[in-house]
């Protein structure tokens, strides 16, 4: 792999992540544009105690252009993008509207290819790879900044989910606090800790899944599986076999194997409703430990956190989606419509030949 970085128009970072090493990257972006002003702002809720972004620059963020003005594909003579080479392997820059910037964190957009008409399944296992090593990259280099405590990497995939712009890519949000996600997690890791004398619930969690009829998938280094207690209709939850903490911490073995397995996962999700239904919507979330301190949670220690991905559609069935209505929203309590046996199977059935 390759590693360029370089600045756009306005100041904001470029990266390039190249699998030949000798690729050149030394287009400059041409469009003039003036220096991105942002208004984001982090508010602690008093009575949950969770976050949230205030983001009113957002509003005015690229909706739906046409495909030829995509501005995530290459720039190609007078058509200038927010990628200033004609081509690209993976690149990855600053978002022009960040959810989260400066003291409050940093927000990244990772482009997959730059075929506009593709889709992370599409790729070969080379160029997923490529996005796995710039998912890592990425996860390193936003670590070491000051205001950054988690490094989340993750996809929205289909109109369903709210994605504006139709051209592959992912998102990379760098929090200044651990999410209140991984903070459950992290409380139950705790409990479990304690109670059990030391056993790590990831580890059990795994096992107990290996040994029941939920597992969608396996190889020598990962584990896909649909978890017990699923929220949404289709959801599985990808972990290798070797607890890590971060994608920093993946071995060799594990890195060279996930390509084939996540794309295998991402093609069978397509399959789910059957060839004529629309690409399934999804969304496909990356789970690290924390860079900052646990000491809220007593006992536990970075490592003790497994990492994983959850790949997770809101189809419930051909044409119909799951909506977060009155007990999700407002209780944040789901109701889901198929058994996580039955989301199983299904998954193991569409497998590709």
């Amino acid at each position: 792999m390759k590693k360029t970085s370089t600045r756009l128009a306005d100041g904001r970072e470029l990266i390039y992540y190249d699998t030949r090493d000798d690729t050149v990257r030394d287009a400059v972006d041409r469009r003039p544009l003036d220096r991105t002003v942002t208004t984001s702002e982090v508010r602690r809720d008093p009575l949950l105690g969770d976050a949230v972004a205030i983001a009113s620059h957002r509003q005015g963020r690229t909706y739906h252009p046409p495909a030829g003005e995509c501005p995530l594909c290459p720039s190609q003579g007078d058509r200038l993008s927010e990628i200033p080479d004609s081509s690209y392997d993976v690149a990855v820059f600053e978002n022009r509207f960040p959810s989260l910037a400066g003291d409050s964190g940093r927000c990244e957009v990772v482009c997959f290819t730059s075929d506009h008409d593709a889709s992370f399944a599409d790729l070969t296992p080379e160029q997923a790879g490529l996005v796995l090593e710039a998912w890592t990259d990425r996860t390193a280099e936003l670590s070491h900044l000051p205001s950054v405590e988690q490094v989340f990497c993750f996809e929205n995939r289909g109109a369903e989910i709210g994605v504006t712009l139709g051209h592959p890519h992912g998102q990379i949000y760098a929090y200044p606090f651990t999410t209140p996600r991984t903070a459950l997690m992290l409380r139950s890791l705790a409990a479990h800790k304690e109670a059990t004398g030391g056993e790590n619930l990831f580890d059990a969690v795994l096992a107990k899944e290996l040994a029941g009829e939920r597992v969608v998938l396996e190889t020598e280094h990962w584990v896909a599986f649909v978890p017990y207690s699923a929220h949404w209709p289709y959801e599985v939850h990808l972990y290798p076999r070797r607890r890590v903490p971060d994608l920093l911490a993946l071995d060799e073995e594990a890195r060279t194997e996930f390509p084939q397995v996540y794309l295998e996962l991402l093609r069978r999700f397509d399959r789910i409703f059957g060839e004529d239904e629309p690409a399934t919507p999804y969304i496909s979330a990356w789970h690290q430990a924390p860079f900052g301190t646990l000491e809220e949670f007593d006992g536990v220690v970075r490592e003790d956190f497994a990492l994983h991905l959850e790949l997770f559609t809101i189809r419930r069935t051909s044409g119909k989606l799951k909506f977060l209505a009155g007990s999700e929203s407002g209780m944040n309590v789901f109701i889901n419509d198929v058994p996580p046996e039955t989301a199983a199977q299904r998954l193991r059935e569409v497998a590709s030949s």
